[in-house]
């Protein structure tokens, strides 16, 4: 098994197990078959955007074997750390499948509310928005976003909701992430 911190964009990976990514930023399935050479134009986060004859594929961690390549682990929450800090963090794992920057510094993340429910369990709900807003990608990523937060120990539920006020735009990027999307 490839280590996934070994790939670069560019490496080939071969198909060795049919699997079915989702197109981008269409966001439909889009199978691969066993023997297809793909290329990597992206391995951030937990996981891969691959080129397959011109078509861009995002493939979730749970596929990554049926590439040869060795998933990246569990994201650690660290000892000491707020549970905004945390969330945060998972934010920052997570990474637009056509752009190599974490949705966060992408200005893809408008808030963050963390409450405690009549019940007692934490709730955390994460406002978002897309580059593009018909992108097909949102629900996966919304998914996926959720599902790395409700991982957290002390997180009982979270709600992803997409809004497009204000629209986004280049502007709510970092300035190293305008740098690494050649913006500069």
């Amino acid at each position: 098994m490839i280590p996934f911190a070994e790939l670069d964009k560019g490496s080939e990976l071969t198909v060795l197990d049919n699997l079915t990514g989702k197109q981008v930023p269409q966001g439909v399935p889009l199978t691969l078959g066993v023997g297809e050479t793909v290329v990597v134009t992206q391995a951030l986060g937990d996981t891969l955007t691959l080129d397959i004859g011109g078509r861009l594929v995002r493939i979730e961690t749970e596929d990554l074997a049926k590439l040869g390549v060795a998933s990246p682990g569990k994201i650690d929450e660290p000892a000491g750390s707020s549970l905004e800090d945390q969330i945060w963090d998972v934010l920052k794992q997570s990474y637009d499948p056509e752009i190599p920057v974490n949705i966060v510094e992408l200005g893809l993340i408008y808030d963050l509310r963390i409450s405690t429910l009549i019940d007692g369990r934490t709730h955390v709900r994460v406002d978002m928005t897309l580059t593009a807003p018909g992108c097909g990608m949102g629900p996966i990523m919304a998914h996926d976003i959720k599902t790395k937060i409700e991982a957290l120990r002390e997180v009982d539920q979270a709600d992803i909701q997409m809004v497009f006020d204000p629209p986004w735009d280049a502007s709510r990027m970092t300035e190293e992430a305008r740098l690494e999307a050649g913006l500069f």
